[in-house]
């Protein structure tokens, strides 16, 4: 089964391994200095949903096993990370294995707690990690572009066609636009797919903030500012998190967790908003299957095959499809069990070219 990876990139000291450590609770070093992060420290960190504890109880499963995505550290990018400083090759290539990125941008004052270049500014922040990816995916596309070019004496229209997309990428990255941002269609992105450039990946911002931002009117009202500003001018989504906050509600009981957010005037820790928001960058769906043994959700992409979906659980049961038994989460619910879903005709059979459908619970019929 493979787990889908989310890579949290930054400047260093911005708060990526304290977010990491929140939403892992996987004890990764945190140090006031550049570079702590030299391996990437991976957590496998499961995905908050309340309609599996239901699909649970219909099924009578006695243990249950949420879906989940794997979250991953990576050393903090610095000016010149593409031609090698700070070990820049080597995180970039870091980047280049990830599904999405969350990108933190430091929006606390702490003194205590240097910035690299001096005086944080989350816009010159973002800019230079911007400018490092770009820089980065140039020059896989000059190396493409030389080899490409070599191919055209043998007069083969696909390489003219891939002589011509490339040339339009690097100027597209040369006016500094990433490439998740044009509008390229099938045919174009073949040409680059395989090359798995950083700045065709999706990207989430997280602005890291001190707990007062919530709590303090004025302090709120410009941090949305700065959100909105970064979605109007990067595309996507812009999420206001305190990572020291959220490692704090990880000590909490329930109750004590709710009145603590109230106090902030939020109503879902930011991890839960994270984890959701993260799902949605890797445009992924949930469905659910269930037996006497275990009920458990899974995420697949999107415009997943039910054959594809079978795979995702176990090889042979890919190789061995007969075919599946769906049925909606919530006619299961209003059913109550399986035995009167199949009475009321609720559940059908599809075949391995079925599209899995959000809440979709899945029983997979398959022979070794």
């Amino acid at each position: 089964m493979s787990i889908l990876k989310c890579g949290i990139i930054g400047l260093p000291n911005v708060g990526k391994s304290t977010l990491f450590n929140a939403l892992t609770n996987a004890g990764a070093a945190v140090a006031n200095y550049a570079f702590c992060t030299v391996d990437p420290n991976k957590g496998i960190v499961a995905i908050p949903d309340e309609r599996l504890e239901q699909v649970k109880y219909c099924a009578g499963s006695p243990e249950k096993t949420e879906g989940s995505i794997e979250f991953v550290d990576i050393a903090g990018l610095v000016k010149g990370a593409n031609q090698g400083e700070g070990l820049g090759n080597q995180f970039l290539s870091h980047i280049r294995e990830m599904d999405a990125l969350i990108h933190v941008l430091r929006g606390f004052e702490d003194e205590n707690v240097g910035h690299i270049y001096g005086q944080p500014d989350i816009h010159e922040d973002l800019e230079v990690i911007n400018l490092e990816l770009i820089l980065k995916d140039l020059e896989t596309i000059d190396r493409r572009l030389e080899k490409t070019e070599k191919m055209l004496k043998t007069n083969k229209k696909i390489y003219h066609e891939e002589f011509e997309v490339l040339n339009y990428i690097k100027k597209q990255l040369e006016q500094g636009h990433n490439i998740k941002d044009l509008k390229l269609a099938d045919k174009e992105r073949k040409f680059i797919d395989y090359l798995n450039l950083l700045t065709q990946k999706p990207v989430l911002h997280v602005i890291n903030v001190s707990e007062t931002a919530f709590s303090n009117f004025e302090k709120r009202q410009a941090l949305e500012k700065y959100q909105q500003k970064i979605e109007q001018t990067q595309g996507g989504e812009c999420l206001a998190i305190s990572a020291k906050l959220e490692s704090e509600l990880l000590e909490l009981d329930p109750t004590e967790k709710d009145e603590f957010l109230e106090e902030f005037n939020l109503t879902d820790s930011g991890l839960n908003r994270l984890i959701k928001k993260a799902y949605q960058l890797l445009d992924l769906i949930t469905f659910f299957t269930a037996n006497e043994n275990e009920a458990r959700a899974w995420a697949i992409k999107r415009g997943t095959r039910a054959v594809k979906g079978a795979g995702q659980i176990h090889s042979d049961m890919e190789k061995g499809f007969i075919k599946a038994e769906v049925i909606n989460w919530e006619e299961l619910v209003n059913c109550g069990n399986f035995p009167r879903a199949k009475e009321e005709g609720k559940l059908r059979l599809e075949g391995k070219d079925y599209i899995i459908q959000e809440g979709d619970v899945i029983t997979f019929r398959f022979n070794v």
